[in-house]
């Protein structure tokens, strides 16, 4: 094992980050040139020459002849190729804009350039004018349509559905409940709608009033034929956004790529993508940009969960039937969220189908789920009902060891949610999640957790522009650890619980500005630890001191479309996190010992951290298939994660902010390239960041997890950085897809007393990471999948020689994460067979190899005498997953 000291490593990784910074810097000055002086396009198909002859020819007929003609093509919907105009011209020598005018003078069509085609559109405002020739209704006059974008099939809401005025640059996309509003000046005008895994349509709008039009979207990637509605592909990322960061997936994105044991996890798809890393075999969380795995806040519904992970870490608690869309946002999170220093994971649940009942599920080798849904009402209200269990205990039971056939090793989670549309301007959504994991021998010995959520929520529409989102949340975590023998027993139980209230408001406030604003109030009650004890166990009853806050924040934020190529999104989270009685709270010395001790009474308040979170993104739009984003995001976490583990463990304990242990802050910088490549089939993304952290928190060397002395005692603190390059290539269209991500990072601590107070690699730190996805579709039953991952071993601390005492070996350490464990590489393989497909029912088998060639990577190395030469030092690695194969039996009716 190599070590990788910091000295000698970081004029490596600064020589490249300082490249990174220069290529960045060329690209940003390159777009700023290009805006203060913008290129010399390709010449405007409306000024090209033709010479034609057209004698009473069909609108469409006469289209394609011109075409002919001239080479430029025509997008139209199916309201211009069924008209039934004649055209009669002759033309010599003039420019297609002549002839287009000439042509359409008498007829309610007007023709406008998209991109270098020709878009024909139905205009009957040319049917209003004057005789004087000026149009009788003012162009100024503006009006608001809007409306919620649904499912067809099953009556979901659409979130990010992209609605855009065809020939024109407005535009707007459906928000998480699917709503959308567009203000535009009175006229008539196509709307293109387009989402993932829906048809794309256009839809003919004649707006001289406000208008309310709800869409329906039907299930399916093909787009209506003769209708070319878009420079954009439906799924691609927004190049006209300020969001920078952000990954957005579907369960349908993702039922392909293979993973472990056939089930299907939302968490360890991500953990394929750029910048984020996952924390191992068997290990649970993962690390976004150089954070621990406790500043990134995971929403199912809005609910905060704390641990989203079953089997220690196997598996998440996120079954994917009851899944509807994933975002997580790795920089410029949008003011709505707080309280973590690094990501976003949004989860939100489906709705449940109210057109008709339906059920799903699949059975596999470890576990078998199942999903119910339909209408309560139907068009109306509906409910979901998604249930999980692995049932690895049935197995266990028939081993003939009765250590083995006495434990007990499983999870479950259950889904639940209904909503129902009180009317036009009103709806009510009620959702919940429940899960636990046990772990036991002889079930008198073992740990259980689990995780309860719960959201009730109600949209309402005060107008067409302001859109309203009230909820009441709760989030309850806890652990219990269990130990029984003969002559005595303890048990360990420790919890957080949140009730939260927030109200979410957006207010379209005309075309070129969009308001967010609200507020949140979340009640923290932490309970560290009770102990319990009997007979002579040697562990003495005790309960920690728990733990109440009040967590509040107010923000605003707007998004501003400054001009065709340029927006800006600004906005400002004021968050106050009160610590309140009833406990003790203490004054420590600078070795940890306690110095005073001050007692405050139930609901006094011990101190208010305020700070401003203030947040800003721009986007340069270069032409049609680039731009370029920038950001600058501060976070504040108040609710801290101890862990003296190398990755997350159920048993880690949450604590608050108290009057020693300040709010963790940090300031992150990011810069993005963003390129739509090959007519929209591939995706380029480059991003570059720095983050600095203030007030990170790490264990004093030695130092007692367990002990019954307050955790402060325990604890030193510092800054931190993590600065890096994310590449992202993605193939969205045709039979092989996928994507390839690299992310280039370097992630650091400085804590007093540690290290010699020199700065030393954060555990999470990896160098490289590459991930490569592909799925094929190798005919209309059979799709093959395959995913390759490398990344540089974590930073560990290992031993740097050895002493003996009294005829005993003890080990000594000198720098904390000095050196790396081995690099870590997989390949996943997988298939799935379409075995059914009617509109009643379908089935299929998915068959997937985790670990393909039984690569050996390390889980664990640690470090013993050699049983031949006590003198001597070996090291011992562990290996959990060299080859793993599953089949899993999915159906739908």
């Amino acid at each position: 094992m190599k070590k990788y000291g910091p000295v000698r490593f970081l004029p490596l990784i600064y020589s490249i980050m300082r490249l990174s910074a220069f290529v960045i810097a060329v690209i940003c000055c390159t777009a700023f040139i290009v805006f203060a002086h913008p290129p010399v396009y390709a010449q405007n198909p409306l000024d090209k020459t033709i010479t034609i002859n057209l004698n009473n020819e069909p609108l469409k007929q006469a289209l394609d002849k011109i075409t002919a003609v001239s080479g430029v093509n025509f997008t139209y919907s199916e309201t211009v190729a069924n008209s039934r105009v004649k055209i009669k011209l002759q033309a010599a020598n003039k420019t297609l804009r002549q002839v287009l005018s000439e042509a359409l003078a008498k007829y309610p069509y007007s023709f406008s350039t998209l991109d270098q085609e020709v878009f024909i559109r139905y205009d009957p405002e040319k049917l209003k004018m004057s005789s004087t020739g000026t149009q009788v209704n003012a162009v100024d006059d503006k009006y608001t349509i809007s409306g919620v974008i649904r499912s067809q099939k099953t009556g979901e809401s659409i979130i990010g559905a992209t609605v855009r005025v065809v020939g024109m640059p407005q535009g707007t996309s459906s928000n998480e409940y699917g709503f959308y509003s567009l203000t535009l000046p009175k006229g008539t005008y196509q709307l293109a709608i387009s989402a993932v895994g829906q048809k794309n349509i256009v839809k003919d709008v004649v707006l001289h009033q406000d208008t309310k039009l709800n869409i329906l979207l039907e299930d399916g990637e093909q787009e209506l034929q003769s209708v070319n509605i878009t420079a954009k592909a439906p799924g691609g990322r927004d190049l006209e956004s300020t969001q920078m960061g952000v990954e957005k997936l579907s369960v349908r994105e993702t039922k392909n790529v293979p993973v472990l044991l056939g089930e299907h996890d939302i968490i360890k798809t991500i953990q394929l993508l750029p910048g984020i890393k996952s924390a191992g075999d068997g290990g649970g969380g993962f690390y976004v940009r150089g954070g621990s795995a406790d500043q990134n806040l995971i929403l199912l519904d809005e609910a905060p969960v704390y641990n989203a992970m079953h089997l220690l870490g196997f598996f998440s608690t996120f079954n994917s039937d009851a899944i509807k869309n994933v975002t997580i946002y790795k920089a410029g999170m949008p003011v709505q969220y707080g309280g973590r220093l690094s990501s976003v994971l949004d989860v939100k649940m489906n709705d449940g189908n109210n057109q008709n009942y339906g059920v799903s599920g699949g059975i596999g080798l470890i576990a078998s789920r199942i999903n119910v849904e339909g209408p309560i009402q139907k068009d109306k209200s509906s409910f979901l009902i998604s249930a999980r269990r692995t049932y690895i205990d049935a197995f266990l039971k028939l081993s003939k060891d009765t250590n083995v056939n006495r434990t007990s090793l499983y999870f479950y989670d259950l889904n639940a949610k209904a909503n129902y549309i009180l009317g036009d301007k009103d709806r009510l959504y009620l959702s919940g999640y429940f899960g636990k994991d046990v772990l036991s021998a002889d079930k008198t010995t073992g740990i259980n957790w689990g995780n309860a959520t719960g959201t009730l929520r109600w949209n309402h529409l005060f107008s067409n522009k302001l859109f309203s989102n009230t909820s009441a949340i709760f989030s309850n975590y806890n652990y219990k650890i269990k130990a029984q023998q003969a002559a005595s027993n303890f048990t360990v139980f420790s919890q957080i619980r949140d009730l939260n209230v927030k109200e979410d408001m957006q207010w379209y406030a005309d075309e070129k500005n969009t308001i967010s604003f609200g507020v949140n109030s979340i009640f923290h009650t932490i309970k560290p630890g009770e102990i319990s004890a009997t007979g002579n166990s040697g562990v003495i009853s005790q309960t920690l001191q728990s733990q109440y806050s009040l967590e509040n924040a107010a923000y605003v934020s707007n998004s501003w479309k400054a001009s065709s190529v340029f927006s800006l999104t600004y906005g400002l989270r004021l968050s106050a996190f009160s610590i309140l009685g009833p406990g003790d709270f203490y004054m420590l010395n600078a070795d940890g010992n306690i110095t005073g001790t001050r007692h405050y009474t139930q609901g006094q308040v011990v101190k208010t951290y305020v700070n401003p979170e203030p947040r800003i993104a721009a986007t340069l739009q270069i032409n049609d298939m680039a731009s370029v984003k920038a950001s600058y995001v501060r976070n504040v976490q108040n609710l801290h994660l101890i862990s003296n583990s190398t990755s997350a463990s159920p048993t880690d304990k949450w604590v608050a902010s108290t009057n020693l242990i300040k709010p963790e802050i940090s300031d992150q910088f990011s810069i993005g390239y963003y390129k739509d490549l090959s007519d929209h089939k591939y995706e380029l993304t480059v991003e570059s960041y720095y983050k600095s952290m203030d007030n990170q928190i790490d264990y004093r060397n030695g130092a007692d997890i367990f002990t019954n002395q307050p955790i402060e005692t325990q604890l030193l603190y510092g800054k931190g950085r993590a600065y890096g390059i994310e590449l992202l290539i993605k193939k969205k269209i045709g039979r092989l897809t996928g994507w390839l991500s690299y992310t280039l990072s370097k992630t650091q601590r400085k804590i007093d007393g540690i290290n010699d107070d020199k700065w030393y690699n954060a555990r999470q730190d990896r160098t490289h990471d590459i991930a490569l996805v592909t799925i094929y579709q190798l005919s209309p039953k059979w799709t093959l999948s395959a995913n390759w991952v490398f990344s540089t071993g974590d930073a560990v601390t290992f031993p740097s020689g050895k002493y003996q005492v009294d005829g005993t070996n003890f080990y000594y350490y000198t720098e904390r994460n000095a050196y790396r464990m081995p690099s870590y590489q997989r390949l996943d393989l997988g298939a799935t067979r379409l075995l059914k497909q009617t509109k009643k029912f379908s089935s299929e088998l998915n068959f997937s190899i985790y670990n393909a060639y039984g690569y050996a990577n390390a889980y664990r190395i640690y470090f013993r005498d050699s049983k031949t030469d006590p003198s001597r030092t070996e090291a011992v690695k562990t290996t959990l997953f060299k080859f793993v194969p599953s089949v899993t039996y999915n159906f739908k009716f």
